[in-house]
């Protein structure tokens, strides 16, 4: 075979790396990325705050404390007479007490399941807690265990959204439990966290729900409406990001609403279950 010289050498050998360049298999490349930590086509986690509405970076949340906190009960809970031995009622909450700057963003149904709010979550490292109805989320549980694998907390919002109080405990019980029960199939998660639909209890659903293993029952101190924010955000409130169907607003916009509402009060988000 005759060696090429001069120009025609140059050239050939440019054509030889060109070729060896595109010959590597992209699939490979993506794969070396993710070895490598890199998530193609992604920033990295809670930098790009711009990206979801914010003019500046979520404050990383204080240290948890070491346990839950001791509730002081919004709605105390009267004994239950005629059940001795049975577990004491949980309290019901609507704000945990901390003097921690954070609040708690909390999601209701399961209605709303925009794949963008899971990207947000996991961009932002945004501590959520979602109360699921199953009966409104059944279609989508693998969207809600993408958001559990990112740190989500999974609560219990019954089988079928209906208002317990007034039901018979053998109906508030198997609303709860049998969610429990169906969350534990799903998720793989059996919730410490119950939210009644509507915020409607009464002393039969705080038994019922002691019964099925609920440590403590969570309302709201505030919530986002169309018409925005019910109140003022102040250290340890419970915010209900309100499920609206019928506002064309997605979920991760309303949710950056209330983190800049959040960041104008000097506060951040916090996890939850890290307190009660």
């Amino acid at each position: 075979m005759r060696r090429l010289r001069g120009p025609a050498a140059v050239l050939a050998s440019a054509l030889l790396l060109t070729g060896c360049a595109q010959s590597v298999d992209p699939i490979e490349r993506l794969g070396k990325k993710a070895a490598e930590g890199v998530r193609p086509h992604a920033t990295a986690p809670g930098r790009d705050y711009r990206h979801w509405g914010l003019t500046r970076p979520l404050a990383r949340p204080p240290a948890p404390p070491a346990r839950p906190l001791a509730l002081s009960p919004a709605h105390p809970a009267r004994p239950l007479a005629g059940h001795p031995g049975a577990p004491a009622p949980p309290p019901v909450i609507d704000h945990v007490p901390t003097r921690d700057p954070v609040v708690f963003l909390t999601y209701d149904d399961g209605a709303e399941r925009d794949p963008r709010f899971v990207d947000m979550v996991r961009e932002l490292r945004l501590p959520v807690t979602l109360f699921l109805t199953d009966s409104i989320a059944a279609p989508g549980y693998r969207h809600f265990a993408r958001l559990r694998a990112l740190g989500a907390g999974i609560g219990n919002h019954t089988l079928d959204h209906r208002a317990p109080a007034g039901l018979p405990y053998a109906g508030q019980r198997a609303e709860i439990c049998g969610q429990q029960d169906r969350l534990r199939a799903r998720l793989g998660v059996r919730p410490r966290l119950f939210r009644p639909p509507y915020g409607s209890y009464d002393p039969t659903t705080l038994r019922a729900a002691a019964d099925c293993g609920i440590s403590a029952v969570v309302l709201w101190r505030t919530a986002l409406t169309p018409a925005g924010l019910t109140r003022r955000l102040a250290p340890g409130d419970i915010v209900l990001v309100d499920p609206d169907e019928s506002t064309d607003v997605p979920l991760r916009e309303r949710t950056a609403r209330v983190l800049r509402a959040a960041q104008e009060r000097g506060l951040t988000v916090a996890r939850l279950e890290d307190y009660v």
